[in-house]
């Protein structure tokens, strides 16, 4: 396959200043689009999109938000519309976790993972939607997590919130794909990141990981999939280790 030129297009990555996003979010910039990255921690966030905008053939500016605030949300693809006039792929990447019985679960933890994992990728979905419906296209992809189809316990807020990320994502590509507007939600397994929980390195040394998933194998099934003709709309992919520890 020819390498991907997304020259002149623009591409929102959310939770990009570190792991999976980040390297989503370099790939896309390697690959000539514009790309506007979001965290909530500023000071990463600059730094990450310092980094890249030295790499990128196109431009990379940083814009902190907390997508649990709507209005932050909206004022992020304002931005990116103010700076390129367009928002032609959308990577929902941001997520956090929180493992525990349902009664040991406060109520504010809860709330943070539902509102991070689910009302944030619906608030950035709304809002760049109809920037897509005007040209007539547009990439949304959702970066999920194979615990939306297997529960685990101590899992049932994360579990609820990629359970509902992954309806979400299959009933919004219903809704939009006449329009020109492709939806996808990759699902990885265990992914060696700084993410907290099932899936992480849970404190282990790097090489204790080395079997997980990397960063860079999320971005590159990206970059396959916005390499996909328009005809053609794989819609839900699972990924996995190809060789975890035998139990």
């Amino acid at each position: 396959m020819p390498d991907l030129d997304l020259s002149g297009k623009t591409a929102i990555v959310t939770g990009a200043s570190k792991g999976i996003g980040f390297a989503i979010a370099a790939s896309i910039a390697r690959s000539g689009a514009n790309v506007v990255m979001c965290a909530r921690n500023a000071s990463e966030l600059e730094e990450a999109a310092a980094r890249l905008d030295a790499l990128a053939s196109g431009t990379v500016l940083g814009r902190p938000c907390d997508l649990r605030e709507y209005d932050e949300v909206r004022r992020l693809v304002d931005f990116t519309i103010e700076h390129f006039d367009r928002v032609d792929i959308l990577v929902n990447n941001a997520g956090v976790g929180a493992f525990a019985p349902v009664d040991d679960i406060d109520v504010e933890t809860w709330r943070q993972v539902i509102e991070t994992n689910l009302n944030g990728v619906f608030y950035a979905c709304r809002e760049s939607i109809p920037h897509m419906r005007r040209r007539g296209s547009g990439w949304i992809i959702n970066i999920g997590s194979l615990a939306g189809k297997n529960p685990f316990a101590g899992g049932a807020a994360y579990n609820a919130s990629k359970f509902g990320l992954l309806g979400f994502t299959e009933a919004m590509m219903l809704d939009v794909r006449h329009d020109g507007i492709r939806v996808s939600c990759v699902m990885p397994g265990s992914v060696a990141t700084h993410f907290s929980g099932p899936g992480s390195h849970g404190g282990k040394s790097a090489s204790a990981a080395d079997w997980k998933l990397q960063p860079e194998d999320i971005a590159e099934m990206v970059l396959d999939l916005l390499a996909f003709d328009s005809r053609a709309l794989p819609s839900r992919i699972e990924m996995r280790p190809s060789q975890p520890p035998k139990k």
